[in-house]
């Protein structure tokens, strides 16, 4: 059961990161056909028209079709540890220092296999400041989480 739980918490999340705006808020044909329409039919047309025409990718990567790829992706939503009610588990993990959800937050950081145990290592010796009480939150985890990864050498790559 847990293997399927960390599996579909690695589809949902790795599936797009639900950022807002990839390219930026005008990217793409679709956006510019449905120019000033707000709701969720003519959000998810101008995706459609967008994705099916391949349009926002080459503006993309040519800063042309109205994208700009400069600004920063942002997500709005929950955090994706409490999203899959992964934060227990993910806690008992890293105090054991190993683990199935230790290992499933690595590869959703994108942590190369050569590096990923020096991820259980850290967020072990780090297990305080991660869960300074019974009641963090997930997203003051993932804050901590992040800074004490930014502060390892071997890691701060993977949280540019």
């Amino acid at each position: 059961m847990k293997k399927l739980a960390l599996g579909m918490l690695l589809l949902i999340s790795s599936s797009s990161a639900f950022a807002v705006a990839p390219g930026g808020p005008n990217c793409g044909w679709g956006n510019m056909l449905f120019a000033g329409k707000t709701g969720t039919g003519y959000h998810l047309l101008g995706t459609l028209f967008n994705n099916s025409t391949g349009n926002n990718t080459f503006g993309m990567s040519s800063g042309t079709n109205g994208c700009d790829t400069n600004g920063r992706l942002t997500y709005g939503g929950e955090n994706w540890l409490a999203f899959a009610g992964l934060l227990t588990e993910f806690t008992e993990d890293v105090a054991k220092g190993e683990g199935e959800a230790l290992n499933a937050v690595a590869v959703m950081f994108g942590i190369n296999e050569q590096d990923q145990a020096s991820f259980a290592e850290i967020t072990h010796a780090n297990f305080n400041a991660l869960f300074p009480s019974e009641n963090v939150t997930a997203e003051e985890v993932m804050q901590t989480l992040v800074k004490i990864m930014k502060a390892d050498k071997r890691l701060a790559k993977y949280v540019a």
